[in-house]
């Protein structure tokens, strides 16, 4: 396609800081967890698990026991969050404000990637006493 000559309009969602995304089978992800989209192409809890790519936070807790990919849905937020911080060698510092962190699990952000093991999570925007705060564009 060429490059534009013309103004055009260009459809967007009706909230681009949130999506609706079809749950694996038998996955279950939690109110306010990190939600990851695996090598399946479904939505799962997020977990260290390297080929997952990790898009925000679920609004509701969704269950897709029993059920066929794809048969729920679960919706996913992206903007800022606050997630539990990872400990020892792995604990996020003021120091990483701006850099990439990763998944230790569904709640729990880290500072390395471990060796590739773990997948991105986001941006890391702040730390406090409470945890490390997120970002997911």
């Amino acid at each position: 396609m060429a490059a534009l000559t013309a103004p055009r309009t260009t459809p967007q969602k009706l909230d681009p800081m949130t999506r609706s995304v079809p749950l694996l089978a038998n996955a279950k992800v939690y109110q306010g967890g990190m939600v990851q989209i695996a090598a399946s192409t479904f939505a799962v809890a997020a977990v260290a698990t390297a080929a997952n790519v990790t898009i925000g936070r679920a609004r509701q807790t969704v269950d897709n026991a029993g059920g066929a990919n794809g048969a729920v849905s679960v919706e996913v937020d992206r903007g800022v969050h606050r997630y539990a911080n990872s400990a020892s060698g792995d604990l996020i510092t003021r120091a990483e404000i701006g850099k990439t962190v990763y998944v230790v699990d569904d709640q729990t952000v880290a500072k390395t990637d471990n060796s590739a093991a773990r997948p991105a999570a986001g941006t890391c925007y702040d730390v406090d006493a409470q945890g490390v705060w997120v970002e997911f564009k």
